[in-house]
């Protein structure tokens, strides 16, 4: 882990780790994506959603980086000259609440290198009120299918999520629990696939 800030590095591409509607609606330009891995945190639906997927009032549920594990994701590789814009980008995206540090971690590339970088990543931040910890699954679902915020329904943002997963070819075993226990529970709003909005609090 860097503790420098990521704009504090002025040379060189910027890396960005996605790992939840990043993969699948990243929302900045870049160079490449490389499937990648981050080993140290995992991905967990811990993040109470006030905002994009939620409100205070009724809130949602999104993805953030806990302790402990590894996570399989998308690295994005951003022009040096964007990064700045793109950071700016992430943090008006991603910190409306601040419940994410901005950190950076090192990540490994699953490519023929198989070279180790260091990207911009967001984790949970476990003293934010917006920290749910480690919940049930069917608490879980009724967070989800209550969630409804300024980006969308909760509902379209997990199974999107799982959809990028899958397109990626690995399975992530609880949201692929948590995906059949949503189509079990009743019809799509509409499809996941044209879900729209930004990501996460």
């Amino acid at each position: 882990m860097s503790a420098n800030p990521p704009d504090s590095e002025t040379d060189g591409d910027l890396w960005v780790f996605g790992y939840g509607s990043l993969m699948w609606k990243p929302g900045f330009e870049f160079l490449e994506q490389v499937p990648a891995r981050l080993i140290g945190e995992h991905r967990a639906l811990c993040v109470y959603s006030f905002d994009h997927r939620g409100t205070p009032e009724k809130p949602g549920l999104v993805l953030g980086l806990d302790r402990g594990g590894a996570c399989r994701g998308i690295a994005f590789r951003v022009a040096a000259r964007l990064r700045h814009d793109t950071i700016a980008y992430l943090r008006a995206r991603e910190q409306t609440t601040n419940v994410y540090r901005e950190v950076m971690r090192s990540v490994w590339l699953e490519n023929a290198a198989r070279e180790r970088v260091s990207a911009l990543a967001y984790v949970v931040d476990r003293g934010h009120v917006q920290y749910a910890g480690r919940l049930s699954l069917s608490e879980q679902l009724r967070l989800v299918q209550q969630g409804h915020g300024r980006s969308g329904n909760n509902r379209d943002y997990v199974l999107s999520t799982v959809a990028a997963v899958e397109k990626q070819g690995f399975r992530d075993t609880q949201l692929h629990q948590l995906a059949t226990m949503l189509h079990d529970s009743g019809p799509l709003h509409r499809d996941a696939r044209a879900a729209g909005g930004l990501d996460q609090a």
